[in-house]
């Protein structure tokens, strides 16, 4: 999956535990009618990726989705989801806003039993 906007945050790569996981944190604003500011997070190794970029670059980046369970210490299970990030490359923006693609022939609207006549 893919995912395209405008570079509002990288994080510093912070370090977590004895195993030395690292994880680095960026956000982009989406370009579309209603944009959406989306947290991805880069880990290990692809934490360097980010280090040619910059706030206000528009991008294109390549995203898993990642989802795991925890149970905590009263027994109940949570769920968690999470966007990796894995390729990023830099787009030139353009001042187009994507839109629903429109069906140019829509089918006749069905009646309904309890439809009124108005």
């Amino acid at each position: 999956m893919e995912i395209t906007g405008k570079v509002k945050l990288i994080s510093e790569t912070k370090e977590y535990g004895d195993n030395g996981f690292k994880k680095r944190e960026l956000v982009i604003t989406t370009k579309e009618e209603y944009p959406q500011n989306i947290l991805l997070e880069f880990v290990q190794n692809n934490t360097l990726l980010l280090d040619q970029y910059k706030v206000g670059d528009f991008v294109r980046i390549g995203i898993n989705l990642r989802g795991r369970e925890w149970t905590n210490k009263d027994n109940e299970v949570k769920y968690f989801n999470s966007i990796q990030g894995w390729r990023i490359e830099k787009l030139e923006e353009t001042n187009d806003v994507p839109t629903e693609p429109v069906d140019e022939n829509p089918p006749p609207p069905v009646n309904q039993p309890n439809d009124l006549p108005f």
